[in-house]
């Protein structure tokens, strides 16, 4: 697959949709495409990638443990049980959902509603939020805006999230949206409220995650204190043949921690696991949490970023939220003192990896290894190293 940052060959599309020219309206073409009886070549994906493995049982849902923020938060006994069941997860899989993480029902609807009431305007109103090529905030339709072959079958919006106490937070989620327009600005109030809530929910995922790794409940909530997140609303409508397609293709997230909402009882999220595609169903009231490399990065690979994706159904819509928790783009990530006698990551900076992610490769399950290799440091002694300046998109491999 080969990586490209801007929509010049959205070309394709139009061109699998039977003419036209490509402009700055190719996410309508897109949309287009959703009605039509038949998907078009650039979103049909290997079938290594969307079919099941024959030793898959269908229904084999992952058992992945539901953890109680609030008990592990208010006792003893409820920590010891919390711990317990991520170092068993995270040591395997990477996925377990949390229970008692004290967002409000009404806030959590009115997110996914008001993500619903989004992706319901017309084209031309979500191009108003249009994503500038080689970022990630902003509106897009089946990444046709990077991306010339394996197409999701989704739609998404993207936009950044500082922490409180960030030095750079000098906007906020509000922000983001008044500068689309008045009709938007109540949107901007819930997405800032409902980020808030990730921010107090991810902090106390924290606090288990690092009782769990030994170096005490404070240690990776102050390093993410001052964290810089991404939060995407994402849209998978019905699919003509969705045994052809994905709607997100098998990768492993770049960031430290993904918080996801599902929307209903429309399931989609698929871990591989022992070989097999095994579904991850939405638990009413609770959030499905993973681990991602960043996190893999610092427990010095104790705890596994997973190869996940997203599959899309004939006759259903479905929707999800996903929180992305990053740290501050400038921080060094690296294990802590003791994490390890042989450093399996060099130290880096979120920042360089996003780029990396944006710019240069793809996200798969060896996004991690694949960056080490492009960081070229001289060895993994603890010393930061000194990334090259990024290749244009076109010049990256095919990976």
């Amino acid at each position: 697959m080969v990586y490209i940052s801007n929509a010049q060959d959205a070309s394709k599309l139009v061109a699998a949709k039977g003419g036209g020219e490509a402009d700055d309206d190719a996410a309508a073409v897109v949309l287009d495409l959703w009605q039509q009886p038949k998907i078009p070549a650039p979103f049909v994906w290997p079938r290594a990638d969307v079919a099941l493995p024959a030793s898959s049982p269908p229904t084999g849902e992952l058992d992945v443990p539901v953890v109680d923020l609030a008990a592990a938060l208010r006792d003893a006994a409820g920590m010891r049980r919390a711990v317990a069941q991520v170092a068993a997860a995270c040591t395997s899989h990477g996925f377990f959902q949390v229970s008692g993480h004290g967002v409000p029902p009404s806030l959590a609807r009115a997110a996914l509603d008001g993500a619903a009431g989004f992706f319901r305007l017309p084209p031309a109103a979500k191009q108003r939020a249009r994503r500038a090529p080689g970022t990630v905030t902003g509106y897009t339709a089946a990444h046709a805006d990077r991306f010339v072959s394996n197409l999701p079958w989704k739609e998404t919006l993207s936009f950044g999230h500082s922490h409180a106490n960030a030095a750079s937070n000098n906007s906020s989620v509000a922000d983001y949206f008044s500068t689309l327009g008045d009709d938007f600005k109540h949107l901007g109030e819930v997405y800032q409220e409902y980020c808030e809530a990730m921010e107090e929910v991810t902090k106390a995922i924290m606090a288990v995650l690092g009782e769990s790794l030994g170096v005490g409940g404070g240690y990776y909530r102050e390093f993410f204190e001052d964290s810089s997140s991404i939060m995407r609303c994402n849209y998978y409508p019905p699919c003509p043949e969705p045994e052809r397609t994905l709607g997100t293709g098998p990768h492993c997230d770049p960031s430290a921690l993904t918080v996801l909402l599902q929307d209903g009882d429309v399931d989609g999220l698929q871990v591989l696991v022992a070989g097999a595609w095994r579904p991850v169903r939405p638990l009413p009231g609770a959030f499905v949490v993973n681990i991602g490399d960043t996190f893999m990065a610092l427990t010095n690979g104790r705890y596994k970023s997973c190869l996940h994706r997203a599959v899309v159904h004939q006759e259903q819509e479905r929707r999800s939220l996903a929180f992305f928790l990053c740290p501050r783009e400038d921080r060094v990530v690296r294990p802590p003192a003791g994490a390890g006698e042989r450093r399996l990551y060099p130290d880096f900076t979120w920042a360089d990896f996003m780029r990396f992610t944006q710019r240069q490769y793809r996200a798969d399950t060896r996004t991690l290894d694949a960056f080490a290799r492009w960081l070229r440091p001289p060895a993994c002694s603890g010393a930061a190293p000194a990334a090259g300046p990024p290749t244009t998109a076109t010049q990256a491999a095919t990976v």
